[in-house]
């Protein structure tokens, strides 16, 4: 609990912009500004959910005529074209599920926070379309544990994101990290987006701009709590806090790191890098 009261309290002390829009447009949203969001991510699952639905208008493609071969391959081939449809919608509906969540829980922490309720008291964000949602094939924000490249991807999604570690691996810091906020934004609920985030606060990091790269680094983390990238986010966003002078903070970042990963790679650099602030 002192960890995710930390975070919160990271978020508040980076400044409450979004991670990828403009500062000023965050800070004039008015309570309206975000029930109006909720009500039109409410409508937009609405329209998926009609999708679903026939029409009635099915006709069979074999005619009485034909031989039993014919109609069993028609039968096959209207299958097989259902089939795919039915895969590209239910890709399409879990992407968007996994997008409307994650904005809804950033919602329902701005909510909190402008009514002066306690952050710290937040749970686990519910699914979007709830219990049906994951019985659909949906999995919860947070529990995916998709690692790069291990999902399903859009066209050109891949593509995109290797151009961006391109420019980062190059040192070209100002055009990684801009591409890399493209893609998040272009690809909401992408199992890519964690490690997009995090090379986003690298290449800020490397632009010399740490309070950037801390909330790039806490997008991360908080976009796949159990995933590969999950472990050195956290370490980073820990470094990045302790750098900005935020000591106490940052410890309590980095001492997660150990509690949440026992054994894991970043034990001993969250160790280190505790030991050199001086953290009880």
């Amino acid at each position: 609990m002192r960890f995710l009261q930390a975070a919160f309290l990271t978020t508040t002390l980076l400044g409450t912009s979004c991670l990828v829009s403009p500062a000023l447009a965050q800070d004039q949203q008015t309570l309206a500004d975000i029930r109006q969001e909720l009500t039109v991510l409410y409508v937009d699952i609405q329209r998926l959910k009609r999708e679903l639905s026939t029409t009635g208008g099915v006709s069979s493609s074999a005619t009485v005529g034909s031989s039993v071969l014919d109609r069993v391959g028609a039968i096959e081939t209207s299958l097989q074209q259902l089939t795919a449809q039915t895969e590209q919608l239910e890709y399409r509906i879990n992407r968007i599920v996994a997008d409307g969540t994650n904005r809804i829980g950033d919602l329902e922490f701005r909510l909190v926070e402008l009514e002066g309720g306690d952050i710290g008291a937040l749970g686990e964000t519910t699914t979007l379309g709830g219990e049906e949602a994951l019985a659909a094939g949906g999995a919860p924000v947070g529990d995916q544990g998709v690692s790069p490249g291990g999902g399903e991807l859009a066209v050109g999604e891949q593509a995109d994101f290797d151009t961006a570690q391109q420019d980062l691996e190059e040192g070209a810091y100002q055009l990684a990290a801009e591409k890399f906020a493209i893609f998040t934004q272009s690809y909401p609920g992408s199992p890519l987006a964690p490690e997009a985030d995090f090379n986003r606060g690298k290449a800020l990091d490397g632009l010399g701009d740490t309070r950037e790269a801390a909330r790039a680094y806490l997008a991360s983390f908080t976009g796949d709590a159990n995933g590969a990238t999950a472990p050195k986010a956290l370490f980073e966003l820990g470094a990045a806090l302790g750098r900005l002078g935020q000591v106490d903070q940052a410890c309590i970042t980095l001492s997660e790191v150990g509690v949440r990963f026992p054994g894991g790679d970043m034990v001993s650099p969250a160790t280190v890098e505790m030991a050199a602030l001086g953290c009880p």
